[in-house]
């Protein structure tokens, strides 16, 4: 019997685990479907030259989707950004705090809420994009070989139908799957430029442009980076509480001492996404 049970809560787990998987694949394909109207070798340029910019940073946090302006251009940041006001919120608007107050059915219509926030957030962005891409150049190479109403509807229903899609696709992770699928679609994002990075320091390292020696300090970095960035989210501060003396009728019960954890990193990594 025991064996059955452990059978099927292993069958559980294999099938979590299918689900989230063909969830990344999904969505690293939608990386590579491009928005209608945009000149890809233009694109590349433009990107070239934006390196080190807080635009590569988000192409990598949208897994190179913004980079060849994918239909998952935007990501999850909309949804994101969505999700951070809605918590600031709640901390101040008396209804919404009291909604959060009142357990399941409430927190369904925040998510909701949530939802429409991540609508709006999508649509003003994409319509920002698509008109400033209009305009854009590469050396001599138009971005936007049309431009015009055409180009900044379809470019708009692209954008804002990839985001709720991901939005979607995030949730039935979630459900699901294993983990939070938002947290999840921006792992894969990040994830999916490693080999390509590292490939290219070891191509980088073969031709003699960097040494050894600075390839193993950068292994080192970033193995003792990670390994601090683990140890600081796992930290937490234990403040003692103390349970006086009690008696329930007959019954005396002695003190108790107890612990309430505090995490040292609280807030995450909320503020600096919510800032970028």
């Amino acid at each position: 019997m025991l064996g059955a049970m452990g059978s099927g809560k292993l069958s559980e787990l294999k099938q979590r685990l299918l689900f989230v998987v063909m969830a990344m694949v999904v969505f690293r394909i939608g990386t590579f479907i491009p928005v209608p109207g945009i000149d890809p070798a233009a694109l590349a340029v433009l990107f070239e030259e934006q390196k080190g910019t807080i635009l590569d940073m988000f192409n990598m946090f949208s897994g190179g989707a913004l980079g060849r302006l994918s239909l998952f251009a935007l990501g999850v940041m909309p949804y994101i950004s969505a999700s951070i006001i809605m918590q600031l919120l709640t901390a101040v608007v008396p209804k919404l705090e009291q909604m959060k107050k009142e357990g399941e059915s409430g927190r369904r219509k925040i998510t909701q809420y949530t939802r429409y926030g991540t609508l709006g957030l999508a649509l003003f962005q994409s319509i920002g994009i698509a008109i400033a891409l209009q305009g854009q150049t590469a050396g001599a190479l138009a971005l936007v070989p049309s431009p015009g109403p055409g180009f900044v509807f379809t470019a708009v229903i692209s954008l804002v139908t990839g985001t709720m899609f991901l939005m979607w696709l995030g949730e039935q992770v979630t459900e699901r799957g294993i983990g939070n699928g938002i947290s999840l679609i921006i792992f894969a994002g990040i994830v999916a430029g490693l080999p390509s990075a590292i490939g290219g320091t070891l191509e980088l390292a073969r031709i003699g442009e960097i040494s050894a020696f600075l390839v193993l300090i950068l292994l080192v970095l970033a193995i003792g980076v990670t390994g601090f960035v683990v140890f600081v989210e796992r930290g937490q501060r234990r403040i003692t509480v103390n349970y006086a003396k009690r008696q329930q009728g007959r019954k005396v019960y002695a003190a108790q001492k107890s612990h309430l954890p505090l995490k040292v990193n609280m807030a995450g990594v909320i503020p600096p996404i919510f800032a970028s």
